[in-house]
């Protein structure tokens, strides 16, 4: 089942096991028990620390449980880990060995110290990039506390409990049997999720903070950027953000950044990630900013970035580096069916709709590559596209024009979701040449329209465009002294990974040429 490179590498990774390990298998006659029985036999000769009980009791099958050995099984797969999971199978495997994780050991420390009853079950699909980071974070936590246990499910493997729970966007996070959330969610909000006075504590401790020669708000590969020439020029430089990578954790398959034929958007924000801190650059996440105050209206002579947690950060310049996000369709239905039929991102949830009919809303690059990879999958795509041609590359129309299964309607303004009060039945649509109002019996429906800057909380403090994007020179300084702004939530014309890098490390370098000037006029020095 694992090919010959696959298990020269796990057998490298299994070489840090410290202490022995059971995979326990629960199968039935299928195929699928079988392959994971198979994997489970491969895994085991690769390593004597590692057996197999293949008496398993688990009620989903085929499941195989993690353990230290002479324990009970607090981190369960049901289905095939392979895919996007495989990683989260080699690290479950390696934490149950006693292989220590590296993530903050304060955080390790809260995890060890909750308290109650935890039993976490999560729905995935195997091709959903967004997925592992929430399974590898609940194993995490499930190694760590004997009060937390944690199951990963397959979706497309387990369809009747899809159903009954009615999921239709994954990763979809349950606790004690009810909803606790989805979507892409880190280790650190899941544990402040749980531990209520966690978010307060963390607040205090950031208002504490000295203040910085260059802060840098938003944590993707402009604000990396911006971070890493800030900190290569000796200064003290700190990153808050929702979280680290930004959009492209949300990316699959990078094929333009150069020097690199392929890779894909977790790979890159893992590296990016890993750069940074090679620096002494403190990294602050879980933490949205609400508002900027310039020098001039803070009173503390510098500038203070005020967070939605109810901290406040001070800073001798700032690089904004917020990027953008999915733009919605705003139309009737469409929050009330979002993660209920209403989806973003179709490598994740296309695999919750085989065998059934979805649309497509727009007809740009995204849209028609959304088209093309759910076609495989879906029984039907409609894309829909407001205006009268394609802007979609022609090479990727002529594949969507060419698959028996993908229809194009053009001149079509989607002007309301439809549901039955549990999940979307449809929508509706005006016919821009002739006005007619029509309706189209949906699933599933996914909505490629663009991006918005996430620059409301700047609206008043900076000057930004009509369109929301904050206007900046060629140094990327914005019409606040000391306040630059780097990549997607920007005036830059091209939103491209390369470019907002490079946007990034204009705006650091624009920053500490102006905290130079500053210092001299001040008769002081930069660092």
């Amino acid at each position: 089942m694992l090919d010959s490179n696959i298990k020269q590498q796990l057998n490298g990774y299994l070489q840090a096991l410290v202490t022995p390990i059971e995979l326990t298998l629960s199968a039935d006659q299928s195929a699928k028990a079988q392959e994971l029985s198979e994997l489970a036999q491969e895994i085991a000769t690769l390593s004597d620390k590692i057996s197999v009980n293949a008496n398993g009791s688990n009620r989903r099958k085929p499941t195989l449980e993690v353990a230290p050995a002479g324990q009970a099984p607090r981190v369960a797969f049901s289905g095939i880990p392979m895919g996007h999971e495989f990683t989260s199978l080699v690290l479950a495997l390696l934490q149950a060995g006693g292989h220590p994780s590296k993530a903050d050991p304060a955080l390790l420390e809260q995890i060890k110290q909750l308290q109650g009853n935890f039993q976490f079950e999560t729905y995935i699909s195997l091709s959903c990039q967004n997925c592992p980071d929430v399974v590898q974070a609940l194993n995490l936590m499930a190694t760590l506390n004997p009060n937390i246990s944690h199951t990963m499910i397959d979706g497309g493997l387990f369809q009747p409990e899809v159903t009954e729970r009615n999921i239709m966007a994954v990763p979809s996070v349950f606790l004690n049997g009810e909803p606790f959330g989805q979507g892409r969610m880190t280790l650190a909000e899941i544990v402040n999720k749980l531990d209520s006075g966690a978010a307060e504590r963390k607040a205090a401790e950031l208002s504490e903070q000295a203040p910085y020669d260059l802060l840098v708000v938003g944590g993707g590969p402009a604000g990396a950027a911006a971070a890493i020439y800030a900190a290569r020029k000796g200064i003290r430089t700190g990153i808050v953000a929702d979280r680290f990578g930004g959009q492209v954790m949300d990316t699959v398959g990078i094929e333009n950044f150069i020097s690199t034929k392929y890779t894909e958007g977790p790979k890159l924000v893992a590296s990016l990630e890993e750069h940074v801190r090679d620096y002494e650059v403190e990294i602050m996440t879980e933490q949205k900013a609400a508002r900027l105050q310039g020098k001039e209206q803070s009173g503390s002579g510098l500038i203070e970035i005020d967070l939605e947690s109810g901290a406040t950060l001070k800073s001798r310049s700032v690089v904004i580096a917020t990027g953008a996000r999915w733009r919605e369709m705003n139309v009737p239905g469409e929050q009330e069916y979002r993660g209920k039929g209403v989806a973003y991102c179709p490598h994740c949830d296309g695999p919750l709709f085989k065998g059934k009919k979805v649309a497509v809303i727009g007809g740009g690059n995204s849209g028609i590559e959304a088209a093309i990879d759910l076609a495989g999958i879906v029984q039907h795509v409609t894309v829909l596209e407001f205006g009268d041609t394609l802007r979609a590359d022609e090479v990727l129309v002529r594949k969507a024009n060419s698959m028996a299964n993908i229809e194009i309607i053009k001149m079509a303004a989607t002007t309301e979701v439809n549901g039955d009060g549990q999940r979307v039945t449809g929508l509706t649509y005006t016919d821009r040449s002739s006005g007619e109002s029509k309706s189209l019996e949906v699933a599933g429906i996914f909505v490629q329209i663009g991006l918005v800057p996430n620059s409301e909380w700047l609206k008043g403090d900076l000057e930004l465009t009509r369109f929301g994007e904050i206007v900046i020179g060629t140094r990327g300084e914005t019409s606040v002294p000391g306040v630059f702004a780097a990549g997607d939530v920007t005036t830059a014309p091209f939103k491209q990974i390369i470019i907002a890098m490079g946007s990034g490390a204009t705006a650091s370098l624009g920053a500490f040429d102006y905290l130079i000037r500053e210092s001299v006029s001040a008769g002081t020095t930069a660092a």
